[in-house]
């Protein structure tokens, strides 16, 4: 049975941008984790500042030994390295790149309890 994780991030307006380009940057890093099913960046369309980052993987194993992974390590390295550079680049406290883009996480997790698809 699979299991979901969503992790919710509250991003201001003004770092959405950010956030995405920082999400397409590191574009391909999780698909060839072992276990992992699916990934999604939803992206809110109104009424929250909540993005929801969806993985489905095979087990709580493979969510487990995907975020133990160097792949996720470097993936979250990138990403730090990128908002420094371009804090860098816009100065102290000016700028979006410096720190994270999202101002609160937490991450819910979901069993698979049914689905289905498009009928062939």
């Amino acid at each position: 049975m699979s299991v979901v994780k969503i992790n919710v991030l509250t991003v201001p307006a003004d770092m959405r941008a950010e956030l995405e380009r920082r999400f397409s940057s590191r574009a391909g890093m999780v698909e060839s984790a072992d276990g992992f099913e699916w990934f999604e960046l939803l992206r809110p369309v109104e009424g929250t500042e909540q993005y929801l980052v969806y993985t489905r993987w095979r087990s709580e194993e493979d969510f487990q030994k995907w975020q133990q992974s160097q792949a996720f390590q470097r993936g979250h390295a990138q990403a730090a390295a990128q908002a420094a550079q371009a804090a860098q680049g816009h100065g102290q406290g000016h700028g979006h790149g410096q720190g994270p883009a999202a101002t609160g996480s937490e991450v819910w997790t979901f069993e698979v309890a049914e689905s289905a698809g498009p009928k062939a």
